[in-house]
């Protein structure tokens, strides 16, 4: 075994340690600073490790980015038991023991580089730049790696290109024969498995969906309630999977959460069990924001990074030659990689700005982003997400592949997707990506982005008229929000018409807004009786707006004569670029279209169809963001309209469809009002023993906001539970709060605690450690409450910091009145109770405590348990005994949890 030169360096909330070949020993915090600023050093998550010793700038040699290098696209969990999974050692007993621990699985990772593995092509030649650009293991690396016989293909030329296919035919219309579908959920779930009656009644009448319709603009809609335990994965896929193959169309099914789309990327194992049939058949498809950019990564290696950016673009760059699909969020690039460079430099590596030039890029061929459009294309099941079934309908290019079935899982979340899709927002930060999409790279920017005259150049020297709109364009939107806009509206100098209406926005806003209890968030108020300068305001923006959208609009047409009337030079690839160009001027007129429309309410009388107002975003005191925001006050009509319409059959189905309401509340929620034909509905209750299995317990002496005494009640009522904890917070200051009092004292007892907002780890990373590890515990904020998937042991307790209240908006209070005032909140409340609820028990064998820290919860929300859970109001005391009772029988932690039924 070879030696290493550098020490290990390890911080928890117990200690620090060094360890070197003169032994491990304990240091202070100065110490470990002055140390690691002198010699480089073996850490794991060095950002974590900055942020525990107080030293943000902590650099050194990242075990993680070690592993990112030799075993790119593959998974870990980055902890010192994830790392001692792969590679083979013995996990740490102790804190202490770590630093030696990561000496030693460093050797082993190296070792690695001794013979070959399946990951050495492109090792050597990274390797060298990454020596080049001083990144710390690159002389190990580079010392250790031989050279190729012969030079290696450049990644660009290895990446497999996608290729044409004829389009595909129409679905034939058929009805599924109901003892077929039977048959093929017996297949799936297995002939040994025993029978579920509840998940044979899902799946026949989940079959209704892929009826054929019987009217145009009447899909077949299915609303199924399918409690945790039903296996409805298994039982939409059985109907899915038969139609698909018998009529020849694709099914999407659509998530809310990636954590369900990987699930389900997991569960279609079962219906193509072969490997190669099923990248065949089945395709995950996300937001072209999602997937890596290879013009963006080439850019970035050809010197468009610098530093630490630089590195991550070489990291990404070997996992690009390995990916599966070019997912860089929630794919196989490890959620903790870009987060070890402090998010420097990722983002620029996707498509964020809407600027693609499709067939004008030389990567065209090998796009991840055009493979798995193609593959959709000829798929039977594509994994989709509620927002991207949104954007294609509304604006996709893939018009001629538009399914005509889905499955809407998760679709509590339907109403809240759509809200986000068909919203407007006329602001400084959407203003100036306008801006920077038509007029490319002004004074002082950097990077590839190109204006609309350079994507178009070939038209424009054509077609004399684009030339001109193209012109008329670029003119206009010198009037958008430029660089430093938000510094010159707080400076009282703003620049241009819509600088000028932000402005306005930003001073009514403060007049009327701001208060004492603000403490730095984001303020708000409704558009109505606005004042003198921001109507006078409104209109030289609207002139600026209408200057704008109208050469956009004949640039567009242009194009399509173009494409109608084709010159010699326009073959296939660049027809595909001209039409992508279509695309994008279409939804950027429509997005300027809105802003004429929300402008033109200023001053004038309310749409009863929609919640205006002004904002003003800030962060802990920091403006970020100013504008005007117009929602939908019900936004599934247009999803209704654009999605459900055109589409021959649907089927919605969550765990809480009706979770705080009637079946009429859950249709509302859906879109069903808006169709011609009546939804069918199903419901099926989960065969769990939540009497037997949990207890819900209310404290009663816990003062709402007080943080120490908060604090207090979560130590305590952790500790009693040995960890498995998942504590919910209304409020991010708040979960800062309890953190920073806690932390150190559960560290001491054994009990990891980990927190959004406070650990530099993505969300998914986070629960994937708290997974992994049945002491640990959890702190966070509403995107846990339904979206977190821990069968077993290590979520055995939920606590949440009191009852979940809307909060007090503009668009609520508007909602509110619409929907019934105060039983309007109280379905939001049941919702979330239950959906709270339902990340408790996962698994038969699951058990466990619900705590509510909330004296003044209402008598009349408890209905949102499941019937028969005993439900008892105790003092803090009293509960933290009743959590040890109930739990430390099982705190065994070799339990195992029974299989999920």
């Amino acid at each position: 075994m070879i030696a290493l030169p550098y020490p290990a360096l390890h911080a928890s909330h117990t200690g620090i340690w060094i360890a070197s070949d003169d032994g491990v020993r304990g240091v202070s915090r100065g110490e470990a600073i002055r140390a690691a600023a002198d010699t480089p050093m073996i850490v794991m998550n060095a950002p974590l490790v900055g942020q525990r010793l107080g030293y943000a700038d902590l650099s050194g040699l990242d075990i993680l980015e070690l592993f990112a290098f030799l075993r790119p696209a593959r998974f870990m969990v980055p902890t010192p038991k994830g790392l001692a999974t792969v590679t083979g050692l013995d996990v740490p007993a102790s804190d202490s023991d770590i630093a030696p621990f990561l000496r030693t699985a460093a050797l082993r990772l190296l070792e690695i580089t001794d013979g070959d593995w399946p990951e050495r092509e492109g090792a050597w030649a990274a390797a060298q730049t990454l020596a080049r650009l001083r990144w710390s293991w690159g002389p190990l690396l580079a010392s250790r790696l031989r050279k190729p016989a012969r030079d290696e293909p450049w990644l660009f030329s290895r990446l497999p290109e996608w290729e044409e296919s004829a389009p595909r035919p129409a679905p034939r219309a058929i009805s599924l024969d109901a003892d077929a579908t039977q048959r093929t959920l017996t297949t799936l779930v297995g002939a040994a498995a025993e029978p579920r009656q509840g998940q044979r009644d899902f799946a026949a009448a989940a079959a209704h969906a892929f009826s054929p319709r019987v009217g145009r603009d009447s899909p077949n809609l299915v609303l199924a309630e399918a409690g945790t335990g039903i296996g409805k994965t298994l039982g939409y896929l059985a109907p899915a999977s038969l139609w698909s193959r018998t009529a020849g169309g694709a099914v999407w099914v659509s998530t809310y959460t990636k954590a369900l789309q990987r699930q389900l990327g997991h569960e279609t194992q079962r219906v193509y069990p072969d490997e190669a049939e099923r990248r065949a058949r089945v395709v995950t498809r996300k937001g072209r924001e999602n997937y890596l950019c290879l013009l963006n990564l080439e850019d970035a290696l050809q010197g468009g990074f610098a530093g630490r950016a630089a590195v991550l673009a070489q990291l990404v760059a070997r996992w690009a030659a390995y990916t599966a699909d070019g997912d860089m969020m929630g794919g196989d690039l490890p959620g903790w990689l870009t987060t070890l460079f402090r998010r420097n430099g990722s983002v620029a590596l996707t498509d964020r700005r809407g600027e693609c030039i499709y067939a004008g890029c030389p990567h065209y061929r090998k796009c991840f982003i055009e493979r798995a459009a193609r593959a959709s294309a000829d798929a039977d099941i594509v994994i989709a997400n509620h927002a991207l079934v949104m954007v294609n309908a509304a604006r996709g290019r893939e018009t001629a592949t538009r399914p005509s079935r889905y499955v809407f899982d998760e679709g509590h979340h339907l109403f809240d997707a759509a809200d986000s899709m068909f919203a407007t927002a006329l602001t400084g930060q959407e203003t100036i990506e306008l801006r920077r999409w038509i007029i490319g790279p002004e004074a002082g920017s950097r990077g590839r982005r190109r204006g609309l005259a350079a994507r178009l150049s070939d038209v424009a020297s054509y077609d004399e008229a684009g030339a001109q709109a193209i012109a008329d364009a670029v003119k206009a939107a010198h009037g958008l929000a430029a660089e430093g806009w938000l510094q010159r509206i707080i400076e009282g100098a703003p620049f241009g018409p819509i600088e000028a209406l932000l402005a306005s926005v930003r001073a009514l806003t403060f007049a009327r807004a701001e208060g004492p209890d603000d403490a730095g968030y984001g303020l708000e108020t409704e558009l109505a009786e606005p004042s003198p300068e921001l109507i006078e305001a409104a209109a030289h923006a609207a002139e600026a707006l209408d200057a704008l959208y109208r050469p956009l609009v004949v640039l567009g047409k242009r194009l399509e004569a173009v494409l109608n009337d084709a010159p010699d030079w326009l073959d296939g690839q660049a027809r595909a670029r001209v039409e992508g160009a279509i695309a994008s001027l279409g939804w950027r007129a429509e997005s300027v279209s809105a802003w004429l429309a929300l402008i033109a309410r200023v001053g004038a009388p309310a749409s009863p169809d929609f919640v205006d107002w002004l904002a003003v975003d800030r962060v802990e005191g920091r403006e970020y963001d100013i504008g005007l925001h117009r929602r939908w006050l019900d936004p599934t009509r247009p999803f209704a309209e654009i999605v459900l319409k055109p589409a021959h059959g649907a089927l919605v189905t969550s765990a809480t469809l009706t979770a705080g309401g009637t079946w009429e509340t859950a249709e509302a929620r859906v879109g069903a009002p808006h169709l011609t034909g009546a939804a069918a509905r199903f419901e099926a209750a989960s065969p769990f023993d939540y009497a037997g299995n949990a207890e819900v317990i209310i404290v009663t002496d816990v003062k709402r906001g007080d943080v120490p005494a908060l604090s207090n009640a979560y130590a305590r009522l952790i500790e009693a539970a040995g960890g498995g904890t998942l504590g919910l917070f209304t409020a991010i200051r708040r979960l800062r709060g309890v953190h920073a009092r806690i932390a150190d004292r559960l560290a001491r007892a054994g009990l990891p605690l980990l927190a959004q907002h406070v650990d530099p780890i993505d969300t998914g990373t986070l629960v994937d450690i708290f997974r992994d590890d049945p002491h640990a515990s959890l702190l966070g904020t509403d995107a846990l409450r339904d979206g977190v998937d821990v069968p077993g042991h290590s979520l055995r307790m939920v606590v949440m910091e009191g009852v979940p209240w809307p909060k007090p908006t503009v668009l609520h209070a508007a909602r509110r009145l619409a929907g019934g005032g105060s039983a309007y909140d109280d379905r939001i409340v049941r919702a979330r109770l239950a959906q709270a609820f339902g990340r408790l028990i996962r698994s038969r064998g699951d058990r466990g405590v619900f705590v509510l820290l909330s004296a003044a919860t209402p008598s009349r929300l408890l209905d949102s348990f499941p019937p028969g859970v005993p439900i008892s109001r105790v003092p803090l005391d009293e509960a933290v005994a009743r959590v040890a009772s109930r739990l430390s029988s099982r705190a065994g932690l070799g339990h195992e949890a029974a299989p999920a039924a």
